[in-house]
């Protein structure tokens, strides 16, 4: 829950969105569509940064719109917490299958971008057997992935050339880009984690 506010508070803090005043009564008759435009103001699409994923395109995150997101932030040179990182998500990918009623993608974004080619991403993917359209490595310069991180509550240092400190959190976006849950951890119980894509994509 606290990094659901956070994510919140950074979200208000990078896009500016203004609400009007209105009466009590008026408050208590909010349409779907106020709601909407609310949750879409805390969406990660309202972005413009651009990424590169590991077919060598170039996307902005508007264009995974309608897709359930679960993502995570890693670097593929990682020998300690990456790996296990990337089990958790595939451990996740196994249990919630491949027949939802929504799209869903495991989505690793690079925090060491300069390293995390295309190229490299690429070969990483084969390296792990990830290699169909659910998984998306995504990569950028390194303002937009410090941006990035900010609004997941991701938090990273490079403490030599080769390696990082980092933040191990698994975070579960809508298919409006909306933050709806996260996993703090490594080899932690990933029922929570299930439930919650289950339930966006059913």
């Amino acid at each position: 829950m606290k990094q659901i506010t956070l994510f919140l508070l950074a979200m208000l803090f990078i896009v500016s969105c203004q609400t009007s005043t209105k009466d009590k009564d008026n408050k208590t008759a909010t349409s779907k569509t106020e709601t909407e435009q609310t949750d879409n103001s805390l969406s990660i699409f309202q972005l413009p940064s651009e990424w590169e994923t590991q077919e060598d395109e170039t996307i902005e995150l508007e264009s995974l719109k309608g897709n359930v997101l679960a993502v995570v932030m890693i670097y593929t040179s990682c020998q300690a917490a990456c790996p296990r990182l990337v089990a958790d998500m595939k451990n996740i990918q196994e249990k919630v299958g491949d027949n939802t009623k929504k799209p869903v993608k495991y989505v690793f974004v690079s925090i060491d971008p300069e390293t995390d080619t295309p190229q490299r991403f690429k070969e990483f993917s084969v390296e792990n057997n990830m290699t169909d359209d659910k998984w998306l490595f995504l990569r950028s310069s390194e303002d937009n992935t410090r941006e990035f991180a900010n609004v997941l509550a991701v938090q990273y240092k490079e403490i030599s050339p080769i390696d990082f400190s980092h933040s191990n959190i698994i975070s579960v976006f809508d298919e409006n880009g909306v933050l709806v849950h996260q996993q703090e951890g490594l080899g932690v119980d990933n029922d929570e984690t299930i439930q919650a894509i289950q339930e966006l994509a059913s």
